[in-house]
């Protein structure tokens, strides 16, 4: 049976009392089958009898705009009870005051893998973003930590954190988990409109024919941002817009003049003021 943690002192009581190996799932709600897909992995890494855990808390900090924050989906008794089908053991669910002193004035910043793409057009989300999952791995005490790949310029930077800060988890990235017709599986998903989900799937889309414009052997990332980028606003909603629009590279996520590497082209785009990122591997 699940057991809901509302707070950190409650956390720590729990946390040496359950058994190891203990994997972490870290979300701000509003699961989805992306989400359970994460939490099966959990489970498949420590066993029948170690421990999985997930977060819920909708991190303020990583807020660029009060609108995203204030709109952001809560369901929390419907997430509890996906967590209890999935067989999770601890549901952390604090609320603010539990991670964040009010006069708090320390953050973890990361001076590389954020100069582009979220880095740029969101100041300051990656900074709440380290902070809260090295909050997090500090309290847990993770073997394991799960992550989707659907935010990987996150998980690049989540993986620059353990590795330079030293920290004792190993950090799992899983695929990208997508609806039948390419679109990304994402909690914002839900505030679209009817008519915005239906065209929705035309980021997947248009990010997959730069990529197979790449496979004819095209070297020119111009001539690919240019497929995308077309791809994207032909016939599109009004209320649809870039956000960015990058290729870089697989490693550094630093734009790219050549294709001789491994690169990831990445977008966030606007439906109103629902924003969705997706992005694509292209081999070098």
């Amino acid at each position: 049976m699940i057991t809901p943690v509302p707070d950190v002192n409650t956390l720590k009581e729990l946390r040496a009392k359950k058994s190891v190996p203990l994997a972490l799932v870290p979300t701000m709600g509003a699961l989805h089958e992306g989400h359970l897909a994460l939490i099966r992995q959990a489970r498949k890494l420590v066993g029948s009898t170690g421990t999985v855990a997930v977060s819920i808390f909708v991190n303020p900090i990583q807020f660029d705009r009060a609108s995203d924050l204030s709109n952001y989906p809560r369901p929390l008794e419907q997430d509890l009870v996906l967590c209890e089908k999935e067989g999770v053991d601890l549901a952390f669910i604090p609320k603010k005051s539990s991670l964040y002193h009010p006069d708090h004035s320390v953050l973890l910043s990361e001076s590389l893998l954020s100069q582009h793409l979220c880095g740029t057009s969101r100041p300051g989300h990656f900074d709440g973003v380290l902070t809260v999952v090295l909050k997090l791995f500090n309290l847990f005490q993770p073997d394991f930590a799960v992550f989707g790949k659907k935010d990987f310029q996150q998980l690049a930077l989540i993986n620059r954190m353990v590795r330079d800060l030293n920290l004792s988890v190993e950090v799992i990235g899983h695929p990208t988990v997508r609806e039948n017709d390419g679109l990304a599986l994402s909690s914002r998903n839900c505030r679209l409109s009817p008519s915005q989900r239906a065209d929705a799937s035309r980021i997947h889309h248009a990010l997959s024919a730069a990529r197979d414009i790449r496979t004819t052997g095209e070297q020119d990332p111009s001539i690919l941002l240019g497929s995308a980028r077309s791809r994207l606003l032909r016939d599109a909603p009004k209320d649809f817009s870039i956000d960015y629009l990058e290729l870089v590279d697989a490693e550094t996520l630093q734009p790219v003049a050549s294709m001789t590497r491994p690169t990831v082209l990445a977008t966030a785009c606007f439906y109103g003021e629902v924003r969705l990122i997706d992005h694509i591997a292209i081999r070098g």
